[in-house]
């Protein structure tokens, strides 16, 4: 009798903690669709910032003779471009990590039942398949989270140095020659050339976790389909 209530003590211990890492999982999702729309305002905010400067930039060098404005916007076409690809980037990683948070929670759920009936029916092997599973997604969460973090912190960063950039162009005043923009421009591709390499390779780093992931998923999933039924 007491070795059945440990053992029940034990499986309530265990099911609990998983049943809390889901909490978590939950109350963040919530918090990070607040944050999200945050961002979001943040990035319209210096979108408008941007273009005000970029008007007056074109305004000054027209003035001083240096740029013509339709040269100046053919120029600047290549980082208003990138902004635009960036900023459109940024909705996309926030509609799709939510959308994959509320499927981890699912399977983490699904997991879960599965968990408590395998230890409850004394099959520890599937207890064992599950659990490593729900580590599995709990890890894939942690990490999918990280890379998140990482991209939006980096796209924040890119805006306002390349705010800044700009707003020091346009200090310069009467004083700004188009070789100051070319400057600009030139660092702006060298930039974004090292960027792009950069995310290709993580790209590349987060396929591979998401495909071993999947590859977890479905030995687990084998596993449960061969076991014989007990009758």
């Amino acid at each position: 009798m007491l070795a059945t209530v440990n053992a029940d003590s034990i499986v309530d211990k265990i099911a609990s903690s998983y049943e809390i890492g889901i909490q978590g999982i939950e109350a963040f999702l919530e918090t990070t669709q607040r944050l999200f729309r945050d961002f979001q305002d943040l990035v319209f905010d210096t979108t408008q910032e941007r273009e005000g400067i970029n008007d007056q930039l074109r305004e000054n060098l027209a003035k001083t003779g240096s740029l013509r404005r339709k040269d100046f916007n053919n120029m600047m076409s290549a980082i208003s471009s990138q902004q635009d690809r960036q900023e459109q980037e940024v909705r996309d990683l926030s509609k799709n990590y939510l959308n994959e948070q509320i499927s981890l929670a699912r399977q983490l759920r699904e997991n879960l039942r599965n968990f408590r009936e395998a230890l409850t029916t004394g099959e520890s092997q599937r207890a064992k398949e599950c659990q490593t599973v729900i580590r599995s997604i709990l890890a894939t969460q942690e990490k999918r989270k990280q890379e998140v973090i990482f991209k939006l912190k980096e796209f924040q960063r890119q805006q306002q140095e390349m705010t800044k950039t700009l707003q020091n162009l346009l200090n310069k005043g009467r004083n700004l020659r188009v070789e100051d923009f070319k400057v600009m421009l030139g660092k702006f591709r060298q930039q974004r050339d090292s960027r792009i390499a950069r995310q290709k390779e993580r790209k590349g780093q987060v396929l591979s976790m998401l495909s071993d992931f999947r590859k977890e998923r479905v030995q687990a999933a084998h596993s449960r389909s061969s076991r014989p039924v007990k009758t």
